[in-house]
């Protein structure tokens, strides 16, 4: 990413041209190649500049100012109506405390300035309305043939770039606003830490062709199967079109998610196991014994413990509520471009992992899932976000709570060079095992348990082909699958203790994320084994692997 000085757009459209509403697209720079006109879909994907959606910079600031101006409007109702309601004004307490304060308010009325505020207010309306306005022509995009770019700001100019062989991904984000007057966002996941780019906002049309668009470039020369039908035709009014997009987003909200647009998901999360999985977790625990707390207290006359735990079980109760609202229409799908997710009831948020994103998985099952049979994944990806971003969790969460056939099912989505028969075995070995003798995990051995007392014949680990799979836990049971063809780099630790029991820890190195891809009280023989193997096997599995750009490895077979 770079942030450079440029020009601002001023070229018109070439005479005749009709682009889409809310795209303008000036003349291009020099060096910038446009796509080929068989891999794109969208005339906004030409290697021209376009404008965001009109609406673009209420979406980004506007809201914001509405909730100032509704604070203030809060705070100045008393006046608002002895001004204009004065014989209500005797029913409001402290009527004569405001009346006397000699506030610049109060100065207005006791002068008669009325027509001087009332331009002092239209002016700073017509300011904020030109910064809006500003904000909307300097905001613009183009996607050529290997980068897609934003540059936006008045007087602080930004210029973002993410190169379209560095995508990890398109998010499409849907906010409950933005849904209703039919916008989306874009964000072009990059390979590095804030290196997201974001399109903000399109219509929700616009946006699902540029993401297809943007994949396809990063993909590898996939033909397009056709450019889609021009738009039609605006009919009726301005009014008329925002009523018939809020009415049918409000359905799209009670019915489920929109078609055609979704395909179909290959897991159904019911709501009452959504629900029961965030009641049955840690957190219950702590509630529980918070209620204790809050019961002796009161009893024994520590109010202190009110202060103390009232506002935590109230954190709590809001954290369940916004994590049920946000996994509430969970579908996971194929498509051509990848694995696609969708999650959320409000806000929407659409992603798709392409091939060869994912880093590692692992499945979790915690104590209290185990009697409803109950697991979920998560992996280590890109997300092009800080760690201290909050919302960075929400993208790595592929499947928030399922059965074992759901896992399986979401597992050959995701890594799709495991054949389909083995499934059934790994998945039943590794989450389940050991079920048998001889599984294929090589365990903890005896001499070491005490290191692994509960665990100790479960931890182990499996070479499968060009997976690692990491076997964990007895209570707390985990199964840890990384791909060698994205594994950075493997090591060997060993402190006094294991060298006095003749075992030592793993540690295969991915990209940061949720799965730490460790596991301890291996034996040192096997360990050392398993570095060489996967030492081999990772620059073997990186050497022949493709899916980088998936899409020529579909066509024919080499890159792109």
């Amino acid at each position: 990413m770079s942030d450079l000085p440029f020009p601002p757009p001023g070229a018109q459209p070439p005479a005749g041209a009709q682009p889409p509403a809310g795209a303008t697209p000036p003349q291009a720079p020099q060096g910038a190649t446009p796509p080929p006109q068989d891999l794109v879909r969208s005339p906004l994907s030409d290697g021209e500049w376009h404008r965001m959606h009109p609406l673009s910079p209420l979406m980004r600031g506007g809201l914001v100012l509405l909730v100032v101006l509704g604070v203030i409007f809060t705070n100045l109702r008393d006046r608002v109506i002895a001004v204009f309601l004065p014989w209500l004004s005797e029913d409001f307490e402290g009527y004569e405390e405001w009346e006397s304060s000699g506030d610049p308010v109060d100065y207005v009325i006791a002068n008669n300035l009325y027509l001087v505020a009332a331009l002092a207010v239209l002016g700073v309306v017509l300011i904020v309305v030109a910064g809006f306005a500003l904000s909307w022509r300097f905001h613009t995009f183009r996607i050529t043939d290997d980068t897609v770019e934003v540059r936006s700001g008045i007087l602080f100019r930004t210029h973002r770039r993410a190169p379209l062989d560095r995508v990890q991904g398109v998010n499409l984000t849907r906010p409950m606003i933005a849904r209703l007057l039919g916008m989306a966002k874009l964000e072009v996941v990059g390979a590095g830490t804030d290196s997201n780019v974001k399109l903000e906002y399109l219509t929700t049309a616009n946006a699902e062709t540029v993401r297809a668009d943007i994949l396809r470039l990063a993909s590898g020369q996939r033909l397009a199967e056709g450019l889609t039908d021009a738009a039609p035709g605006r009919t009726g009014s301005l009014v008329s079109a925002l009523g018939q997009t809020v009415s049918r987003e409000l359905t799209g909200m009670v019915d489920g998610p929109e078609t055609p647009v979704e395909p179909e998901s290959v897991v159904q999360i019911p709501v009452g196991r959504l629900v029961a999985s965030h009641i049955l977790s840690s957190s219950t625990l702590f509630v529980a014994l918070a209620l204790i707390a809050i019961i002796i207290g009161a009893s024994t006359g520590s109010t202190w413990l009110l202060f103390g735990f009232i506002p935590a079980l109230l954190g709590i109760g809001a954290y369940w509520v916004r994590s049920i609202v946000k996994s509430l229409r969970y579908s996971i799908a194929p498509t051509p471009d990848g694995v696609r997710i969708t999650f959320g009831l409000l806000t929407t948020i659409t992603e798709i992992v392409p091939p060869g994103r994912v880093h590692a998985l692992e499945v979790r099952q915690p104590l209290l899932w185990r009697p409803a049979g109950w697991w979920s994944i998560r992996i280590n990806r890109f997300t092009g976000r800080s760690a201290t971003d909050a919302a960075t969790d929400q993208f790595t969460t592929v499947l928030p709570v399922g059965t074992i056939a759901d896992v399986e099912r979401v597992l050959a989505l995701l890594q799709p060079q495991v054949p389909d028969a083995d499934w059934s075995p790994l998945v039943r070995d590794g989450l389940l095992g050991p079920v048998v003798d001889d599984d294929g995990f090589t365990t903890t051995p005896r001499r070491a348990a005490w290191i692994r007392p509960l665990s100790w014949k479960r931890n182990g680990f499996r070479l499968d082909g060009d997976v690692l799979l990491l076997r964990h836990g007895l209570i707390w049971r985990s199964l840890q699958m990384l791909p060698l063809a994205r594994t950075q780099s493997v090591g060997l630790y060993q402190g006094p203790l294991d060298r006095a029991s003749g075992v030592t820890a793993i540690r295969a190195h991915t990209v940061a994320g949720q799965v730490d891809g460790r596991l301890a009280a291996v034996d040192r023989g096997a360990a050392l084994r398993l570095f060489d193997d996967v030492a081999s096997g990772s620059v073997r599995a990186a050497a022949g692997d493709r899916s980088h750009r998936w899409a020529s490895e579909r066509t024919d077979g080499g890159d792109a």
